[in-house]
Formats: C-alpha cells, structure tokens, sequence
C-alpha cells in the first residue's frame, strides 16, 4: 500500500469538508404548540443530499485510516440508496471503482445518482440478500466492502468534533429552549442514533432520545426483548431507514423511548410538511416527525414547554415515482386517510388524537 496515496486521499475528503458550510436547523412555524418548539435539523443541503453524507466521509476516513482501502481498492457497499449515492460521491473523489448492492424496488432516482457519480448499481430482490452479495463481490473482486451497518456506530467520533449531535445542540444556544427535551431520529444503520445518545450520555445533558421505527423492521422489538437473533421476512417501505435484522450499529442501551411508526402516517406527515415547508422531503423524515408530534402532544397535555429536535434526511425530489405518486402510495403503502385527519385536527388543536 502507498502511504502517500492513502494520506492523499485523506487529505481530499478533509479538503471537501472544509469546503462544505453546517446544515440549517429549521424552526417550524407551530402557533397552535405554545411553548413547545420543534425544529428540523435539513441534512438534505450535504452535497449528496442526504444525512448519509456525514456516514459516507466518516465510513472512508475509517476505512483509510485502518489501511483497508488503496488506490487499486473497489468499494462495495450494501445500501437502499442513500448511502451508495454519497459513497459514490467520495469514491469519484478519490478515484476508485464503486458498486452499490442495493434491492430492485430502490428508488429509480437514487440509482441515476449513483450511476451520475461514476458507481454502478448489483440489484437482488430481497434486501436480506445485500450482506451476503456484497461479501461475494468484495471477495471476488479484491475490493472491500464498507458494511455500514456495522462499522457505521464505530466510525463516527460520538464526542464532538463537530459530528451531528455537536452541531444540533451548538445551533440550539440561542433558541428559547437550548437543551431540547427530545431528539427523535428513525435508525437505519443504528449509527446515528449511536452518536447522539453516546454524545448526550458523555456531555451528560438531560435530554432524552427516541427512536422512531417504521413497519416491517426490528429495531423496535429487540429494543424492548434484546434478542439479537429476530429477524424480518418483509423489509421496510420506508426507504432508507428500518432493517429486517438487529444490525450492529443500533446501540439500543444509549436509546432513551422507542416508538413503532405506521408507514401511512410517516407518508401522511411527508405530505402535511411539504405544505408548511413548501418543497417535498422524503419518507423517513416523515417516520421521524409523526414520532416528534406524537412526543409534542403528550407534552401539551402534561402542560410541559420546551424543544424537540428531529432531522429531515433527504429531499423528496428522489421519490417522485414512489412517495409522490398517488396510484404506488395505494398498492405499496396503503390510505393515508385516518393519519391526514388528525393531522388537520393537529393544525388546529396542537393534538393529533
């Protein structure tokens, strides 16, 4: 291996940091909550467009770092998208070859993106089968294979050193309630929720973590049973987040509250938030508001003030033909009706029950 080539090709991902400015943190316009703020943390402004930016530079520092990558190294990862795009992204960066292990039913934009930045696209049917195709092809071809649902809680430094929890709570000083009472993120590798519950844990701040999990994943019962074993014959439908196994990266002893999100209300709370953002967001940011708002409500009802923080992952530009279309939305995700009214009876009484 080329030392120089390796501390070249950190430097590069350090340069493209420093290029790149902190996503906004966006307060939402909620009279109808007096007292209770919540905000949205856009990491849909990373250069990939997704939260899955920050994971896909930490992943390759990582990777360097440990000497697994050189300048003759394909990456290979096993993705739903978002992080295949960025992953992509960082090896057109440095120069090497990239394939995405992804299920069929990804999204047709994800896929234009990864092909946009130089990757190429191993579809198989069921997601289950990504983690073995990807060892195949890292095998076979010599390459090596990211694994971003192991090494994702591992790669990202939880104590600071401007990581995301670093971000929010420093955009928070200034806000009426700096400390915020809830951060609500929805695990697809785990790793994220890893770093903000190591980081309010080691800060030793009182703010308290949920985890909002969609259908068809296990996150949510091994939370509540620890057996590592469960597993999911279905995966999730709500892209990017949600695993038909427990994968490594979800540290569940840092999780303060679990809640089970169903996918019709994650896509009715996308649709009701494109009304007050006035631009279209994805999926799980959807998973990830109903759970801030359900939070919200029990907080009016108990006469409680204070701030709830949440992310909004990716813009809902990569789902036109899935989340935005009306005739997908009733075969795959079913009627949003029960979840759109109480999201009306939300705009007016601050409760969605």
């Amino acid at each position: 291996m080329s030392k120089q080539w390796v501390n070249q090709a950190i430097g590069k991902i350090e340069s493209d940091f420093q290029r790149s400015a902190d996503t906004h943190l966006i307060k939402l316009d909620l009279p109808q909550l007096d007292g209770i703020d919540i905000y949205l943390k856009d990491e849909s402004t990373h250069p990939t467009g997704s939260l899955k930016h920050r994971l896909a530079r930490s992943l390759f520092l990582y990777a360097l770092s440990n000497g697994w990558v050189n300048e003759n190294t394909t990456i290979i990862e096993a993705s739903s998208g978002s992080t295949a795009v960025s992953e992509a992204y960082f090896s057109r960066l440095l120069g090497l070859p990239f394939i995405a292990v992804m299920p069929s039913s990804t999204a047709k934009k994800k896929v234009q993106q990864i092909e946009f930045y130089g990757g190429s696209c191993h579809f198989v049917e069921n997601s289950g089968e990504i983690y073995p195709e990807s060892q195949r092809l890292a095998t076979e071809l010599n390459g090596h294979y990211m694994d971003q649902f192991t090494y994702a809680e591992r790669a990202t430094d939880w104590r600071g050193n401007n990581n995301i929890a670093d971000s929010i709570f420093n955009q928070m000083l200034k806000e009426p309630h700096p400390t915020p009472t809830w951060i609500v993120m929805s695990p697809g590798t785990g790793g994220t929720s890893a770093t903000i519950g190591r980081y309010i844990n080691y800060q030793q701040l009182d703010t308290q973590l949920c985890v909002v999990d969609p259908e068809n994943s296990v996150f949510y019962d091994y939370y509540h049973n620890r057996d590592a074993t469960i597993s999911s014959q279905s995966g999730s439908k709500i892209e990017g987040i949600g695993r038909p196994r427990v994968e490594p990266s979800f540290i569940a002893s840092v999780v303060d509250d679990m809640k089970k999100i169903p996918d019709t209300a994650s896509i009715a709370t996308m649709k009701w938030l494109e009304q007050l953002l006035g631009r279209k967001v994805g999926a799980s940011t959807g998973t990830n508001l109903y759970g801030v708002l359900e939070l919200a409500c029990e907080m009016k009802r108990q006469g409680k003030t204070g701030s709830l923080v949440t992310l909004l992952c990716d813009s809902g530009e990569r789902y036109l033909d899935t989340y935005y279309n009306d005739q997908w939305i009733k075969a795959n995700i079913g009627c949003t009706e029960k979840y759109d009214a109480q999201l009306i009876r939300f705009n007016t009484s601050g409760c969605l029950s």
